[in-house]
């Protein structure tokens, strides 16, 4: 366990892979929402944040290509494999790159830590985590910056770890006020499916039995109902978890201070 940041006033943030790519193209940034999500986190410098972001088109494709998210099946050899996860890992450095740059041209210094070097699976879950050098670089006046990684897998050789279950393990370790996930929603939405839809207002065990796995875009970290898991899980850990939409202009800044903010939450203590 790392020694808590504060009194509970840091906030996690994590910029979802739909929001900062274009997840039906292949390595497609969304560069003018990049840039301004940037210059958000970056607006609110009396709050300290850690900041991690999903894969999007940049991972997503090449993990499925490879079946980095599932156990190795017959026939595919151990190089195979690692070739496979040397070749998304480079995909997903280059999205980290552009990420690292705006975040520097927006006025904040991010400290990059990378989870491959930090972390470890078996099997395809998370089985440890170094959560110091968040806590270090956080202490250093730095915005720490990870992201959705292949790492270390001690049964498979290499699997992904998802920034999802990357915040939910920091929620643990860093106790963090909140943890708010930015998505190309406003929430998890209800409604029919061609009506107007509006997110449900509190994440609850019940909604999370009614959603469904993912379909259509390659996604290898759960879809919505592993999210809505995640931030049962970060409630549970004493953090209030929400998801927001990132296409509205300064909604995150706000949701950063603690401001009231449209979109669906699990409230600490939940579950």
């Amino acid at each position: 366990m790392v020694a808590p940041t504060g009194a509970r006033t840091l906030v996690i943030v994590k910029l979802g892979g739909s929001v900062i790519t274009r997840k039906k193209e292949v390595e497609r940034l969304r560069p003018k929402l990049l840039a301004r999500l940037a210059g958000e986190v970056a607006s609110v410098p009396e709050v300290p944040q850690v900041l991690l972001h999903g894969a999007g088109s940049f991972g997503h494709p090449g993990a499925v290509r490879f079946g980095l998210a599932r156990a190795p099946e017959g026939g595919e050899t151990p190089g195979g494999r690692a070739r496979g996860a040397a070749i998304v890992a480079a995909e997903v450095r280059r999205l980290h790159l552009a990420v690292l740059r705006e975040l520097v041209r927006a006025g904040a210094a991010p400290a990059s830590v990378p989870m491959a070097t930090h972390a470890r699976n078996r099997e395809g879950r998370l089985v440890a985590l170094d959560a110091r050098p968040f806590s270090d670089a956080l202490a250093h006046g730095l915005l720490p910056v990870s992201f959705g990684d292949v790492v270390p897998d001690e049964a498979w050789g290499a699997s992904i770890l998802s920034a999802d279950t990357i915040a939910t393990e920091l929620a643990v370790a860093l106790r963090p006020a909140r943890v708010i996930f930015v998505s190309d929603v406003s929430g998890i939405l209800e409604g029919p499916a061609t009506g107007r839809r509006r997110a449900v207002p509190q994440v609850t065990e019940e909604l999370v039995a009614s959603l469904r796995p993912p379909s259509g875009v390659a996604d290898v970290t759960g879809g919505i109902r592993g999210k809505a898991e995640a931030m049962l899980a970060i409630a549970r850990a004493g953090a209030d978890a929400g998801l927001i939409s990132g296409l509205k202009d300064g909604e995150l800044p706000r949701a950063i201070r603690g401001e009231s903010v449209y979109g669906s939450w699990a409230r600490a203590g939940t579950g």
